[in-house]
Parts: structure tokens; C-alpha cells; sequence
């Protein structure tokens, strides 16, 4: 196999997904990502060292325009970008000129004129953040489009995995639920995928759609949880996107939980040393056991402490300031 080349700076200007990323790209930001995360003190009392801000990216800035709601990513990218010391704006929709009818791109058209550093942006369109980097050479980050790709929540999912397992490849990734309207699921197939992971899938058949075995290699759809389960490293559960369903899928949410929940004795059909993560918000009973999610399989909490690390350097990466 020929060695991979060692890559300086991304070989795209956006990030727009994990789909036109090489593996090469990926281990970039992962192992700029490594610099940034928070490590436990030596002390051994579970303290971790305080986070320094450091003014790598001083007298830059970056907008946020979150056309859905958000929490995680939106607190994540913001929190990154001031350890940077970078300037934040945040677009407030209801307080903007959408409101009278602008359209999304003489939005961006209006907010690149004002010479931002990079743009953050989640819209409920699949590919509009693809259709506005054919209009603007402001960086554009992708912080989820409709049902398309999530492409940071993967690389963060990605460093977490390899903080555990040491690797990527020649593991068993089971991803769990809704999976007919996550782009998590997509961003983390494409990614897994070019590492030679062997990734399961399983969940109600209306929300497994057909095909998925032809979006990357190594793809098995399961017809049970349990058989997704047997045997995996990675546990990944999804949330079931109700606010994403024109009509119900299933007969309700306790009918669900009782075949899809992950519980403890599910989870016993996975390896013992298997982790466990979920990209949030996580429903408790329904998505995942509550004595799951707080368990020491869980990895949820390091997961989001990880995207603010892979936040920090992808704008690191995208605005120019790695040589």
C-alpha cells in the first residue's frame, strides 16, 4: 500500500462535507484538532487543565447564520472561535432582512461584502451550502444542510473514536435509529468508509432507506438492532427527527423504544469495551437508556468537548493561518 501523503493545509477552501474530503484531509484536522483538546491533569482527580486563549486568529471574523435551531454546534463554533480570539457575529434571523423577504443568497452576497474571515451555516436546504460557495470565496463551513451531510459532528465523532480505539480502520461502527433523516449517519459513512471501517445500520424500515449498501463501501443494512449490535466497537445512536416526518413512521414513541431503544442488555451484544455516543439532543427511554447514556461506555459528554476541538481547527485550517 503506498504511504499517504502529509498534507499542510486542506486541499478544499470550504468545508462543505466529509463526501469531497481525502483521507489525508480527514487526518489533518484530526490530528490539528489533537492540539486543542482539553486533557486531564496529571493530578489524577479528574481536573482538566484550564483552556487558554490564544490569538491565532486575532482581528478575524466569523459569522454564524443558523437557519434552524441549534445548540451544540452553534455554542461549539462560537466557543472555538473566541479561544482563537476571533470576532463573532451571530445573524439573528428574526431580526434580519429575511424577515422581509431577502433571499439566502443576497444574504450571503450582503454578509461577504462586510469582508468576513469564514461563515458558518445551517439551513434546513440540502446543498445550499454547496449552491452559495459557487458565489462567494468567503469560506464557508457547513454546519448541517437538511438531510444532506453534518461534516464537523463526523470529524468530531471521528477524534473521539480514535481516542478510544487508537484507529479507525478495521473496526465495527454500528449507527442505530433514524437514520432516513440524519446527515450525521451520511457525513459519518463517507467518513468511516474511506478508513476502511465495516459500518452496520438498523432501525424501523421507514427510516432505513434503500440503497445505503452502494453509499460507501463496507455498508451492511441489518434487519434487527441486535444483529447491528453483535460484535460492534462503536455504538452510534441517532435521534428520531419527528419535526423532520411529513406523517408518523411508526405507531408511537413507546412502540419504538421497545425495539430500538438502546438498553443494557442490547448493548451486552456488543464488545465489551464498546463505546457508546450520540450527536444530541438524545431523547432518554426512547433514543437510548438513560443508565446507558450516563454509563462509563458513554462517550457523549467527550464528544461534544471534542467539537470544540475540531471547530477550532478547522478555523484554523479554512482562514488561512496554518502555513
Amino acid at each position: 500500500m503506498a504511504a499517504r501523503k502529509t498534507l499542510t493545509r486542506l486541499s478544499q477552501q470550504h468545508l462543505l462535507g466529509i463526501e469531497p474530503l481525502s483521507v489525508e484531509d480527514i487526518e489533518l484536522v484530526l490530528a490539528t484538532a489533537e492540539k486543542y483538546q482539553t486533557r486531564p491533569e496529571a493530578s489524577g482527580r479528574g481536573e482538566t487543565r484550564p483552556v487558554p486563549r490564544l490569538d491565532l486568529l486575532r482581528g478575524k471574523t466569523l459569522v454564524l447564520a443558523f437557519y434552524e435551531p441549534s445548540t451544540r454546534t452553534r455554542l461549539s463554533f462560537e466557543m472555538a472561535a473566541q479561544r482563537l480570539s476571533m470576532d463573532v457575529v451571530n445573524l439573528a434571523l428574526e431580526a434580519s432582512s429575511v424577515q422581509k423577504g431577502e433571499s439566502l443568497l443576497d444574504t450571503v452576497k450582503t454578509l461577504a461584502a462586510m469582508r468576513p474571515d469564514a461563515l458558518v451555516i445551517r439551513h434546513p436546504g440540502s446543498g445550499v451550502p454547496h449552491f452559495l460557495a459557487r458565489h462567494t470565496t468567503v469560506p464557508i463551513l457547513n454546519a448541517g444542510d437538511g438531510v444532506h451531510e453534518h461534516p464537523t459532528q463526523a470529524l468530531l465523532d471521528a477524534l473521539t473514536i480514535r481516542d478510544h480505539k487508537r484507529r479507525l480502520d478495521n473496526l465495527k461502527v454500528a449507527i442505530l435509529g433514524d437514520i432516513l433523516h440524519s446527515r450525521v449517519a451520511r457525513s459519518n459513512l463517507h467518513l468511516l468508509s474511506k478508513f476502511g471501517a465495516r459500518i452496520a445500520l438498523a432501525g424501523p424500515p421507514p427510516l432505513v432507506p434503500k440503497g445505503l449498501e452502494k453509499l460507501a463501501p463496507g455498508v451492511t443494512v441489518c434487519r434487527r438492532l441486535e444483529e447491528a449490535l453483535e460484535g460492534a466497537d462503536v455504538v452510534m445512536m441517532l435521534r428520531v427527527q419527528l419535526e423532520r416526518q411529513r406523517e408518523p413512521l411508526f405507531a408511537s414513541p413507546r412502540e419504538y423504544a421497545r425495539h430500538y431503544c438502546l438498553t443494557p442488555e442490547r448493548l451486552a451484544r456488543a464488545r465489551p469495551d464498546a463505546i457508546v455516543m450520540h450527536p444530541g439532543p438524545f431523547l432518554r427511554g426512547i433514543d437510548i437508556a438513560g443508565e446507558v447514556a450516563d454509563s462509563e461506555r458513554s462517550v457523549i459528554p467527550q464528544q461534544v468537548a471534542n467539537g470544540v476541538a475540531v471547530r477550532m481547527a478547522l478555523l484554523e485550517l479554512l482562514t488561512g493561518a496554518h502555513p
